[in-house]
């Protein structure tokens, strides 16, 4: 099957206002710009994401976030960004911060039919108690916490130990880039922007990719596919400007040392 569709805004043109939307991902790396600026252009709003973290104040999900067309936020990490914090302390935005881990595992369970499970992580803190803020209010007061979560003891070889029960995430859209992916939806992600990529394809019931290289079927050797093409619905190819556009949170850079200069400094040491 053929899951190529001809540019992005076709692709996300029925995305429905007050979905949930599964966002690929880690910082800037990996991000499925061209998606989400064409989810931008299409007004869609009362969005629910579920990412790594919120992009930046004016590149990736933080697009979405400036124009008011996020309602809620799952994430574990949204340090990046002044408007995701503004939007939050004032009572715009509802945020459900989770640990990174459980976060992806969320994400994995949802994709792999699993509708919770159990992990050490957070038990002991508000994570498993509740009282989380998820949303305030304009006079700074929580109006939504977390609810407490079941907690259960298990026997370990270090004795019983308590869990804490986690549901599964389950997004009705995903949005995910790719190095490379062919025509049937199989996916290759190049080293670090594999990150949440694989966990958003998995979890979302309609998933949508964009790629950098569209390949026909059989070029990509089965062993290297890192995301199988029955997790995805529809193939976006990117332009080589596309493709090319890739930005970073803080570029740091030392001055350049010339090497006769690097040997002088060496032979006086």
């Amino acid at each position: 099957m053929d899951k190529v569709i001809d540019g992005a805004d076709r692709a996300v043109a029925d995305v429905r206002a007050g979905s949930t939307v599964a966002v690929g991902g880690f910082g800037l790396c990996g991000i499925p710009s061209t998606l989400i600026a064409a989810l931008l252009v299409t007004g869609v709003d009362d969005l629910e994401a579920v990412s790594n973290n919120a992009g930046v104040d004016d590149w990736g999900l933080g697009q979405l976030l400036a124009a008011g067309r996020l309602r809620r936020i799952i994430a574990s990490y949204v340090g990046e960004n002044k408007e995701f914090a503004r939007q939050y302390l004032s009572g715009e935005l509802e945020v459900e911060l989770t640990p990174q881990g459980t976060l992806a595992e969320r994400m994995r369970a949802g994709g792999s039919g699993i509708p919770a499970f159990y992990t050490a992580t957070g038990v002991g803190t508000q994570v498993a108690d509740g009282g989380l803020p998820w949303r305030y209010d304009r006079a700074g007061e929580v109006v939504v916490a977390s609810p407490p979560k079941e907690v259960r003891s298990f026997p370990t070889d270090h004795g019983p130990q308590d869990f804490v029960l986690e549901p599964a995430i389950v997004a009705d859209v995903g949005l995910v880039r790719a190095w490379k992916g062919d025509r049937h939806g199989n996916l290759v992600y190049r080293d670090s922007a594999r990150n949440f990529n694989p966990l958003a394809a998995m979890c979302a019931r309609l998933t949508i990719a964009e790629v950098e290289h569209l390949v026909e079927p059989g070029e990509i050797g089965p062993d290297d596919v890192h995301t199988p093409g029955v997790f995805v619905q529809r193939v976006v190819a990117l332009t080589p400007e596309q493709a090319a556009e890739k930005r970073i949170e803080k570029r740091t850079v030392r001055e350049r040392v010339e090497p006769a200069a690097a040997e002088r400094d060496g032979d006086a040491g």
